[in-house]
């Protein structure tokens, strides 16, 4: 492929899209701002008029993935229809959906170091993205008495995390960490023992 130098007519996105396909291959830290510049078909010196460095790079790739996170993120939950429960469930069932399509971004969101606080523009969105989830551990937690209520933050943050450890061991194929079961069903029974365990969801008999 012929290099596309300054004039790449959307370099900015073509940059961002060699960074994930670097990052699924290598990791975060596994490649050079060079080397995406490589993977997009653009000299080195046309990647600086955007980015500083690949952390800036890799920062971008992150913003773009949580705006596309949380819009997956509100159609799951769908305005806490048609019950707080089953809208809660969903969050979690997308948030699995989204690490599972999207390994490139899911890695630049959550494992590349990257904070939220390094630009406004990718605090504004992760906050947006992850407010859902917690909007719907809001909702939900109305079912519970006050006195036993966790406060909304704790409920969404056990979930995430629960959600997050069920991909990072078995929703990757990593060496070592098959499942005998699918990572959904590993996720669904997982927040069904801990609802259970809030009294929102009826003991099994």
């Amino acid at each position: 492929m012929p290099k596309r130098g300054y004039h790449h007519g959307n370099l900015r996105a073509a940059l961002i899209d060699g960074c994930l396909t670097l990052i699924e291959k290598r990791g975060p830290t596994g490649f050079t701002l060079s080397e995406a510049a490589r993977e997009a078909g653009v000299t080195p010196a046309a990647v600086y008029r955007h980015f500083e460095g690949r952390e800036d790079l890799i920062a971008a790739a992150a913003q773009q993935g949580y705006e596309m996170f949380g819009d997956l993120m509100m159609h799951a939950y769908n305005n806490g229809e048609p019950s707080a429960l089953s809208a809660f469930e969903a969050t979690g069932r997308a948030y699995l959906a989204f690490a599972n399509k999207y390994p490139g971004y899911y890695i630049a969101m959550f494992e590349s170091g990257i904070s939220i606080n390094r630009t406004p523009e990718l605090h504004d969105v992760a906050t947006r993205a992850m407010g859902v989830l917690e909007k719907a551990a809001a909702e939900l937690s109305q079912h519970i008495p006050e006195e036993k209520r966790p406060p909304p933050q704790m409920f969404s943050a056990h979930i995430w995390a629960m959600s997050h450890g069920v991909v990072e061991l078995f929703a990757r194929s990593n060496p070592g960490t098959k499942s005998p079961f699918p990572p959904e069903d590993l996720l669904e029974t997982g927040i069904g023992i801990y609802l259970r365990g809030l009294g929102l969801i009826e003991p099994d008999r």
